[in-house]
């Protein structure tokens, strides 16, 4: 079991950590050469340019001002000055309600904290029971429920305190739910009519002997929805044309470059090879070749999309229909427009930038079908998961193991290295195992059918944290209690081993601690140096930058990743409600990643997140009904 010293050994780890990220990342910021990477936003919104124009040589790729240096944390109040509706202008409403839910967080845990060193710590940890148990247990387990004996009234506090921590939970769940529900309405109300909020998707359109599928569909909403129908548009299957497209770009883009280079130096026309990668073949005028394939390439995407309109098979069973009022088609999206519940399937339409193509044309059927799948899928990835799992909880329980395995004891003697594998390898091994997991996971979703990429990151978030609960949280408790108490399992009747798992489940904290310390702490750090990004944006423009749509492409600004970060924040909702009453010491560290991860994740959204789309907080109930169901 992890010791003080080893839970010491993981925090020095990682406040160290953090604290190098934090300073690689204060010398980085500053740098010309890398502005693009650390304010990527700002460029894109055309409001910041490159202080490699100006100034000189060196001073184009080193800060000179040494002033600056000394500034290292500067970006932290800087972070927090910006006002919420100015972000919300600036970076929109998902942003802006995504950093409450860390507040939210604060706003819970610090006050419980408060309540529970002041009240349930001093009764925890006056007693001696966990002594006289034959269990083993270290310092910080004296200050759980778990030193409290056996129908001692002391359980009276930690029943009051369960209750009272529950009821301000639910009464700051409550507050908040109206501010996000304030602010999503002024949102929508102030905001400029978008064309989605009049449109909605329809799906499902059946086959017609005597109409096409454009014609059906204006027919039929003209005759149910008459007074509100406006137009629609139906989807095409335009993959070849698209590839024109993407195609004509790319080649544009190096005429673009060689324009650019000629305009340089008019005294010398640029030239090309047209053979493999213009490593050989007949030198030609790169302006005049790039040129005629720009112009091919047009004529070649005017008759491919003068073929999809005419073709009848490229359009598919989907339509965009648009109303005269929002009311219309809040109707339309919300009721069921035929008998055959398969058919004529309509629901908001999403906005431009979140629409995922690729599922639009999935008939019904099979819809139901991939979501079969993918669920059975799931269940089989979350549970065959607990063997990596229980390969981490017994990195993390290495004295007990010893006293199974007692031939490995010499090897892991060493006081620092039993320290540093019991206080960081398990988080950090657990943090590796679900590296490829969101990856997984967005797969299985855009396989289910979802239309949206909000959709897709609800669905992906929702499924993620279900992971998580039954890995990390549950996984993590029953497998690490089995090899923790061992030796009591060998030597005890089959009758008390449900009593020593629930006498030793709080013990698991120290587990938890160094996990939140890894992927919270730690995490949290490595997420502001962008050390990915970077490595990424200088390797393309050595290597492939030719114009400044190049360059601009390469700064990949990225998203919040909600997928991701709201199932991370939820399970450490979980934990800090589950162990605030049983081993309130986790409550800290808790506190320190929300207060972290609020300044971080403010910092990025303001100069480096460019989001997709925007919802308008739609993600908002999911996240309010998972703290509730917590």
């Amino acid at each position: 079991m992890a010791t003080i010293s080893d839970i010491g050994v993981a925090a020095a780890i990682n406040i160290l950590s953090a604290f190098a990220f934090f300073l690689a990342f204060a010398i980085l910021r500053i740098q010309p050469v890398n502005d693009r990477v650390y304010f990527p936003k700002w460029y894109l919104k055309g409001l910041r340019s490159s202080p490699l124009v100006n100034g000189a040589f060196v001073g184009k790729f080193v800060n000179l001002d040494f002033r600056s240096y000394a500034r290292f944390l500067s970006w932290m109040p800087a972070a927090l000055q910006m006002p919420e509706p100015e972000l919300i202008d600036h970076a929109g409403l998902d942003s802006a309600v995504y950093l409450r839910i860390y507040l939210l967080g604060l706003k819970i845990f610090v006050p419980i904290a408060i309540i529970a060193f002041t009240i349930m710590v001093p009764v925890n940890w006056t007693n001696n029971t966990l002594e006289h148990s034959g269990l083993t247990y270290s310092g910080i387990d004296k200050l759980s429920i778990s030193n409290i004996p056996t129908a001692s009234h002391r359980f009276w506090t930690h029943l009051v305190m369960a209750y009272a921590f529950t009821f301000w939970t639910c009464y700051m769940l409550k507050r908040e739910y109206e501010i996000v529900a304030a602010m999503r309405l002024y949102f929508l109300a102030s905001e400029q009519q978008r064309p989605d909020q009049f449109t909605v998707l329809v799906r499902n359109v059946p086959p017609d002997r005597d109409e096409s599928v454009s014609e059906f569909v204006e027919h039929f909403f003209l005759v149910n929805h008459p007074d509100h129908y406006l137009s629609h548009q139906v989807v095409y299957n335009a993959n070849k044309l698209s590839e024109l497209v993407n195609e004509k770009n790319k080649i544009q883009n190096w005429l673009d470059f060689y324009q650019n280079k000629y305009a340089r130096n008019p005294s010398r026309r640029p030239s090309v090879k047209t053979g493999f990668l213009g490593l050989w073949g007949n030198s030609v005028d790169a302006i005049d070749f790039y040129t005629c394939k720009v112009e091919r390439l047009s004529r070649d995407i005017s008759a491919e999309r003068e073929k999809v309109t005419n073709n009848s098979k490229s359009i598919l069973p989907a339509a965009f229909v648009s109303f005269k009022t929002r009311w219309g088609a809040a109707v339309c999206a919300q009721t069921q427009q035929s008998r055959n519940p398969t058919m004529w399937l309509t629901e908001w339409a999403p906005e431009p930038r979140d629409v995922y193509w690729e599922n639009l044309a999935i008939p019904f059927v099979f819809l139901a079908i991939r979501r079969l799948i993918a669920a059975v899928s799931f269940f089989f990835l979350t549970f065959f998961f607990m063997i990596p799992i229980a390969i981490v909880q017994s990195l993390a329980n290495i004295e007990s193991i010893e006293k199974a395995l007692p031939f490995l004891k010499h090897i892991i003697e060493l006081k620092f290295i039993k320290s540093l594998i019991q206080g960081f390898l398990p988080g950090i091994a657990l943090k590796i195992f679900l590296l490829f997991l969101p990856t997984i996971l967005m797969i299985m979703s855009k396989f289910e059918g979802f239309i949206s990429l909000s959709a897709l990151e609800r669905r992906s978030a929702s499924r993620y944290y279900f992971f998580q609960f039954i890995n990390v949280f549950l996984g993590s408790i029953i497998t690490g209690t089995a090899f923790q108490q061992l030796n009591s399992f060998i030597h005890q009747s089959t009758n008390q081993i449900p009593k020593t798992i629930g006498v030793s489940i709080p013990m698991k904290a120290t587990f938890f601690i160094t996990y939140i310390m890894v992927d919270g702490w730690a995490g949290v750090a490595a997420e502001i140096l962008r050390l990915k990004p970077l490595i990424i944006y200088h390797l393309k423009n050595f290597f492939l930058v030719k114009t400044e749509k190049d360059r601009e492409e390469a700064m990949d600004p990225g998203t919040i990743g909600f997928n991701t970060g709201e199932p991370q924040i939820q399970l450490y909702f979980l934990l800090g409600l589950v162990y605030a009453v049983v081993t309130p010491i986790l409550l800290p560290f808790i506190i320190v990643f929300f207060g972290l991860a609020y300044v971080v994740y403010r910092h990025q959204i303001i100069n480096v997140y460019n989001q997709e789309y925007e919802s308008a907080a739609a993600f908002w109930p999911d996240v309010h009904i998972l703290q509730r169901a917590i």
